[in-house]
C-alpha cells in the first residue's frame, strides 16, 4: 500500500509561489503529488443538485462530497459539451483552439494543443480516460491518455440503444451485453485503473453518461417508475459515492484531490423543474443566459481543501488546468496561450488574491464577459446580474446610470483585449449546435408556425436541441 507524508504546513507555504505568473512552466517540486480525479457529469446544473439549493433531487453523496470541501457558486463551463470538455482539458478558450461548438472538433490538433494528460505524464502521473469522448477528435489515446474506455455519443446506457451496442477500451470494441449497463462498466474499469496503480500517483478523467438524455431506465428504478430523470440523477450520485467508497477501502482518499463538476446547464426537457429554492432558473444547455453556462462544482481533498466551504468567487473550467499544473509539479507547455488562471492557493485554504474578477463564455459566434454583477455580450448588449441565476435583466442602451455605465466600459475593455473576433471564428452557422440539429430544430419551428431562433443576442441557441450532445 502506498503511503505519502504531506506536510500541509511546507504545501501552504509553496502554494502561493506555484501560481507566480514570473515562472509560469517552472514550478518547484511538490512535497507529495496528489491522485487527482475530475468527475464530469453531463447535462446536469444547479437546479440538479441538491447541495445547490435544488428543489426536486437529492444527491447525498455529492452533498457529502461538498461537505468535505469547497463548493463553488460561479463556475461557469461553455453552454455545450463539446467546447466545455475542449477548455477543461486544454485550459485555451475556443478563439484560440477553435472548438467553438459541437462540430469544430476537427480543428483541435495534438500539433497544435497539450491537453491535460499529456501535460501530467512527465510529472510522473499515470492517466486514465472513462465516458463520453464525442466532439473530441481522435482516440484519448492520442492525446496522452495511457488508459481509456469511450463510448460513442452521448447518453449511451443499454445496449437497446443503437449507439451503444459496442464500446471501446484502449482501441479495442467490446459489445455491451445484454443487461449490462454501461455507466456500471465505466464504474468497474475506473476501479480497476485505480485499483492496478494505487502506488503511483494517478489522473483520472471520468466523464460520466448521466444525465444525458435518452433518459431510460436504471438498474435501480422501480417496475413502475414515472420518473426515469430523478432516477439517472439518483444513479449519477449513487456511482460517485460507490467511487468515494473505493478510495477510502483502498486508502487512496486522503492523498486524493476529487473535483466534480458539470459540463453545461440542464437540458430544456427538464429545466423547469429544476428549480432552487422555488424559483425557476434563467437559461439552460444551449443558451447564452446564465444557467447555460453556470454549473456546479466541488472541490475536495481531505485535509487539504477547506472543509463545508462556499466560494462565491468566479471561475471557468479553464483554471483547473493550470491549477492542477501546479498542483501536481507540472509544467505548463509552452508556445501556447493558457487563458485558465491558477488558484491552487485558495484551494487550499490560503488567504490570497483571487486570480480573476471576470470568466468568459463563448459559444459559436456568440460570447460574454461577465464579473460579479454585470454581464456584457458581444453585441454590446448588458445585463444586471444582481439577481442571477434567477433573473438578468437586459440594461437599456441608454441608461445614465453610473454604475451600469462604470460596468459597460469595464467589461468592454476585457472583450477588447481578448479580442476573440480577431481568433478562430466559428465555422458553422454561428450557434455553435450541430448542423443536423440546427437543422431539426428549424424544421419543427416552422412545422409549428413560430420563430427557429430567440430574439435576443442573450437567448441565442434558447431552442437547443436537448440531444445535441
Amino acid at each position: 500500500m502506498r503511503t505519502h507524508t504531506i506536510f500541509l504546513g511546507l504545501l501552504a507555504s509553496t502554494a502561493v509561489a506555484w501560481c507566480s505568473p514570473a515562472l509560469p512552466s517552472d514550478p518547484p517540486p511538490s512535497p507529495a503529488k496528489p491522485n487527482i480525479i475530475f468527475i464530469l457529469a453531463d447535462d446536469l446544473g444547479i437546479g440538479n443538485v441538491s447541495c445547490y439549493g435544488a428543489d426536486h433531487f437529492k444527491t447525498p453523496n455529492i452533498d457529502k462530497l461538498a461537505a468535505s470541501g469547497t463548493r463553488f457558486e460561479h463556475c461557469y463551463a461553455c453552454p455545450l459539451c463539446g467546447p466545455s470538455r475542449a477548455l477543461l482539458m486544454t485550459g485555451r478558450y475556443a478563439y484560440h483552439t477553435g472548438m467553438t461548438g459541437n462540430d469544430s472538433g476537427p480543428l483541435l490538433k495534438p500539433a497544435n494543443e497539450v491537453m491535460m494528460p499529456r501535460m501530467l505524464k512527465p510529472a510522473g502521473y499515470v492517466t486514465a480516460m472513462c465516458g463520453k469522448w464525442s466532439q473530441l477528435p481522435l482516440q484519448p489515446g492520442d492525446w496522452g491518455f495511457d488508459e481509456y474506455l469511450r463510448f460513442k455519443g452521448s447518453g449511451d446506457y443499454w445496449n437497446s440503444q443503437e449507439r451503444a451496442k459496442e464500446y471501446t477500451v484502449n482501441g479495442k470494441p467490446r459489445p455491451l451485453r445484454d443487461g449490462e449497463y454501461l455507466p456500471d462498466k465505466m464504474h468497474d474499469f475506473v476501479v480497476n485503473f485505480i485499483d492496478r496503480h494505487q502506488h503511483e500517483p494517478f489522473y483520472v478523467y471520468y466523464a460520466m453518461s448521466h444525465v444525458h438524455a435518452d433518459i431510460l431506465r436504471t438498474p435501480d428504478s422501480a417496475p413502475d417508475s414515472k420518473d426515469f430523470y430523478s432516477d439517472n440523477v439518483a444513479y449519477m450520485d449513487k456511482l460517485v459515492g460507490k467511487l468515494l467508497a473505493e478510495l477510502d477501502r483502498l486508502k487512496l482518499r486522503d492523498n486524493t484531490l476529487i473535483i466534480f463538476a458539470g459540463d453545461n446547464g440542464t437540458a430544456p426537457p427538464y429545466a423547469p423543474r429544476s428549480t432552487v429554492h422555488g424559483k425557476a432558473l434563467s437559461g439552460h444547455k444551449g443558451t447564452m443566459l446564465e444557467c447555460g453556462a453556470l454549473v456546479p462544482c466541488i472541490a475536495s481533498w481531505p485535509g487539504k481543501t477547506p472543509p463545508g466551504k462556499v466560494s462565491p468567487n468566479l471561475l471557468d473550467l479553464s483554471d483547473f488546468f493550470p491549477t492542477l499544473a501546479q498542483i501536481a509539479g507540472a509544467k505548463l507547455p509552452s508556445g501556447v496561450t493558457i487563458d485558465g488562471k491558477c488558484f491552487a492557493p485558495m484551494l487550499l485554504g490560503q488567504s490570497a488574491p483571487w486570480p480573476r474578477d471576470w470568466i468568459f463564455v463563448e459559444l459559436g459566434r456568440h460570447w460574454y464577459d461577465r464579473d460579479s454583477g454585470w454581464k456584457l455580450n458581444q453585441a454590446g448588449e448588458l445585463f444586471d446580474m444582481k439577481n442571477s441565476p434567477f433573473a438578468e435583466p437586459l440594461v437599456p442602451a441608454n441608461t445614465q446610470d453610473d454604475a451600469a455605465l462604470t460596468a459597460r466600459k469595464r467589461l468592454q475593455a476585457v472583450l477588447d483585449q481578448l479580442n476573440p473576433a480577431g481568433g478562430k471564428v466559428d465555422p458553422g452557422d454561428g450557434s455553435g449546435k450541430h448542423a443536423n440539429n440546427v437543422k431539426k430544430a428549424k424544421k419543427a419551428a416552422k412545422a409549428a408556425k413560430k420563430p427557429a431562433a430567440a430574439t435576443s443576442d442573450n437567448a441565442t441557441n434558447d431552442n437547443a436541441n436537448a440531444e445535441d450532445e
